[in-house]
């Protein structure tokens, strides 16, 4: 399967419903101030508890909305309008802002689960439904942390884990677009002075834990505060050989050698990630480009290796159908 279609969004959202509400196992992220923050997952975070740890509950969130919104016509729908009508509302929602705002929670979730809050409160803005007025405080408090964290962050962070400033850059201009034109602008300024110079990537991955391609998600935050014609030079300067197949390590899926290991599990998110990436890419980049023939082959390679996996184990099942989905409907 290379294209997302109504039987596979019904089990995407079948298997994330399982999830989302599902306490535990629970990875934490918690720092305490004092003995009154010794505290079970669910009391922290009102909404946000779910799917193993808080970030993947909130992609598992926007997932679960952006599939409704693609097939309003799933058996699974009401089901998910439901749970949504009761746990994205305003009060939780505060919660999870105090939570944030407590003195030791300046870096809770940076950049990645900021970004995918971004990115929920933009999906939920597509439904006719209270979620994304019940979002919006939490999404603007974020976006204002965006604000305050990049002027200070002299380097980019080019690892290909949650700390990936390409990927969550992405996910953070999408959402400001006519919401935060400061946001915007800050984010065009930063991106190309980190990234401009870049060339002849070598693209040593994957790391042994990685579920982003540093290479690739630089290419996609430059697609998008670049445009056609400059992000088409710049590209060619930083992968002057793609038209070849190289680096060949951008276009080979990674093996994933234990799917019950959760960090090894992050390859099978790598495959998929790598798959929206090539896909959004070559697009930007336009049908005549060299790389376009090889970046449809090299998706469709990535989500054969690791599409049939995403619910072998809950060290995958709790967050790989949002990448899958990210690939399938790219």
């Amino acid at each position: 399967m290379t294209r997302l279609d109504q039987a596979t969004a019904q089990m995407f959202a079948t298997m994330t419903l399982g999830h989302v509400g599902r306490e535990y196992p629970n990875h934490l992220s918690h720092a305490l101030d004092g003995p009154e923050d010794a505290r079970t997952p669910a009391e922290l975070h009102p909404v946000f508890y779910g799917s193993f740890d808080w970030h993947s509950c909130v992609h598992g969130w926007w997932q679960l909305l952006r599939l409704i919104r693609l097939y309003p016509d799933m058996p699974v729908v009401a089901e998910v309008r439901a749970r949504a009508d009761a746990i994205l509302v305003p009060d939780k929602i505060a919660a999870e802002i105090a939570y944030i705002q407590r003195p030791s929670a300046g870096g809770f979730e940076r950049p990645y689960g900021w970004a995918w809050l971004l990115a929920l409160h933009d999906e939920a803005s597509r439904h006719d439904a209270g979620w994304a007025d019940a979002l919006e405080p939490l999404a603007r408090f974020l976006a204002a942390r965006f604000r305050g964290f990049l002027p200070r962050l002299t380097y980019p962070l080019r690892v290909g884990t949650h700390f990936n400033t390409g990927f969550a850059l992405t996910l953070a201009w999408d959402w400001a677009e006519g919401r935060d034109e400061e946001l915007r602008a800050l984010i065009a300024d930063v991106v190309p002075g980190w990234f401009a110079k870049d060339c002849d990537c070598q693209a040593w991955e994957p790391g042994g834990d990685e579920f982003l391609s540093p290479a690739l998600t630089e290419a996609l935050v430059m697609s998008r505060v670049l445009d056609d014609a400059a992000f088409r030079a710049w590209f060619d300067g930083f992968l002057p050989r793609v038209g070849q197949g190289e680096p060949v390590t951008l276009f080979t899926p990674a093996i994933v050698s234990d799917r019950n290991d959760g960090k090894i599990a992050h390859l099978d998110g790598l495959n998929l990630s790598r798959a929206w990436c090539w896909r959004t890419i070559a697009a930007k980049l336009g049908p005549d480009h060299p790389v376009a023939a090889r970046a449809e082959t090299a998706a469709a390679d990535h989500l054969a290796a690791s599409l049939p996996h995403i619910g072998d184990n809950y060290m995958g099942e709790h967050w790989l159908a949002t990448f899958a989905l990210l690939a399938l409907a790219a």
